[in-house]
């Protein structure tokens, strides 16, 4: 037979041998004695006298300091006296993605010497309304928010998975010299199109000192913002945060050399993207703009993405945004990081795909109208550039045309000539040695392909040597003696070009059906 063990606070332990005993008498308890199915009623003591005697001292003087419990509404008295009910208070409204700004601001602005405060958590602030005025009124609904543990959220900060913790709602008592404040900072959810937001509010004696503070904390979440010289893009990643607005990326590090442009183009983006950039201060003296747009089109596979890497990372620095898939609707977010961050660079990578795209609500215009709004909209003397990207510049042209001045600068990034062809498979072998006397046959048969083309051909090439397949079955070569030659260059290239793969063909970006 199992013992019951029965709960301390009874005057009751539970006992090695198997019993429960009472620590007043000693005595054992078995299942019976707790009146279970067949045992016998508990039997009045003299130890039961004293028990229920506390029990009712506790109740009491519960229920007689039940009106001093601390309040949310309490400790703001106390902090900023009796009439707190009735101060004014004066808050700002931070998207999302800026929570971390405002969490490492605040941070700052609350470490400046002659500044002290009191952090206290808050509950029951899920999916409810309340503002700081709420907070100081006498609560009537037992519901209403209380003091409890402080909510955090880990954020990203700065690429390799740099994080820092945010509040999510909390109630800062600070002291100053100036006197008392209090601060509430809330994430809440704004049903309407600004969605999610981060709030916070301030109030004290003093209505102007609440206002300057306020403002003190916006400056100090710009001053620190910690996407200032950073490459960041909207959308989350699949196995990043949950839901993350905007997320952090290695500035790209890409050599000139890895480059294969007809000459002059990539000097010509240079000059109007890192140019202008560099020489800012002499263009604004003459009273000329730093604003401008850039249009990098052509075929798939040409290396448009490979130039904007390659510019970003010439932008030591520089603040750069990116936008692409799903996040091309948030042109004006990311318009508004690259005004506050400048010099700051806007990327949007197929520019095509919001040519035709509408935003969510009727009557909208497509989202690349809304792009060039934003771009005219930026003063003369911001030092911001937008690069766009494009495989269809036929579907951007008529929008351009319209709003002129908009883009400045229109590059094409055609496909490879047969010199071009030849650098490519010189860069793309990489570090295993090329025996093929003349390449001549090679560039012949992939006229009209791409890079990527050319790039998946040197893989697979190097894929054969390396399992001795393209030499009849000969033995496999060691990785230190690695050799590619012209009958694994050709059994690779007869792969690509075999009827059977015109769809892969396609994809890397082959213009033509080549023998």
């Amino acid at each position: 037979m199992a013992w019951v063990g029965l709960h301390p606070a009874e005057g009751r332990r539970f006992d090695p041998s198997g019993g429960a005993s009472d620590t007043s008498s000693g005595r054992l308890y078995r299942p019976g004695d707790v009146g279970d199915a067949g045992g016998e009623p508990l039997r009045p003591e003299v130890a039961d006298v004293s028990r229920l005697a506390r029990r009712l001292i506790r109740k009491t003087v519960g229920a007689a300091r039940a009106d001093e419990a601390p309040t949310l509404a309490r400790l703001l008295a106390e902090h900023l006296g009796q009439g707190v009910s009735s101060l004014p208070v004066v808050g700002a409204n931070w998207p999302v993605y800026d929570h971390v700004n405002v969490q490492v601001g605040l941070e700052h602005w609350l470490g400046e010497f002659g500044r002290s405060y009191v952090l206290v958590g808050i509950t029951g602030f899920e999916h409810r309304m309340f503002t700081l005025a709420d907070l100081a009124q006498p609560a009537r609904d037992p519901f209403s928010p209380g003091i409890g543990s402080i909510s955090m959220v880990s954020l990203e900060s700065g690429p390799d998975g740099a994080t820092h913790p945010a509040v999510r709602c909390a109630l800062y008592l600070v002291d100053e010299t100036g006197g008392p404040l209090a601060l509430l900072v809330h994430q809440v959810q704004d049903h309407g199109p600004g969605g999610q937001q981060i709030s916070v509010e301030v109030t004290g004696p003093d209505p102007e000192r609440s206002s300057a503070a306020l403002d003190e904390l916006r400056q100090a979440a710009l001053a620190h913002n910690v996407f200032r010289g950073q490459v960041v893009a909207f959308g989350s990643e699949m196995f990043g945060p949950a839901q993350a607005p905007i997320g952090f990326q290695r500035r790209p590090s890409l050599p000139r050399e890895a480059l294969v442009l007809p000459p002059g183009t990539l000097e010509m983006v240079e000059r109007h993207v890192v140019g202008i950039t560099s020489q800012r201060e002499k263009l604004l003296a003459a009273g000329q703009h730093l604003k401008r747009g850039v249009l990098l089109h052509g075929p798939p596979g040409t290396g448009k993405t490979h130039t904007v890497r390659y510019l970003l990372g010439r932008l030591e620095g520089v603040t750069v945004v990116i936008l692409s898939g799903q996040a091309l609707g948030a042109i004006g977010s990311a318009c508004s990081i690259a005004r506050s961050l400048q010099p700051s660079v806007v990327v949007v990578e197929d520019v095509d795909l919001i040519a035709e795209h509408r935003g969510m609500h009727p009557g909208q215009h497509p989202l690349l109208f809304g792009l060039l709004n934003e771009m005219d909209g930026l003063g003369e003397d911001v030092d911001v550039a937008f690069v766009l990207t494009t495989n269809r510049a036929d579907l951007l042209e008529p929008a351009l045309a319209a709003r002129p001045g908009r883009v400045d600068q229109a590059v094409e990034i055609p496909l490879p000539d047969a010199a071009g062809r030849r650098r490519l498979i010189e860069l793309y072998k990489g570090n295993v040695t090329l025996d093929v006397p003349d390449l001549s046959r090679v560039i012949e048969r992939t006229d009209g392909v791409t890079a990527s083309f050319l790039k998946e051909l040197l893989r697979r090439a190097v894929l054969l040597a390396a399992d001795g397949t393209g030499n009849a079955g000969g033995p496999a070569p060691t990785a230190s003696s690695l050799v590619v030659r012209e009958v694994e260059l050709d059994a690779a290239l007869s792969q690509l070009l075999d009827s059977r793969n015109r769809l892969t063909r396609a994809l890397l970006g082959s213009a033509d059906e080549a023998p």
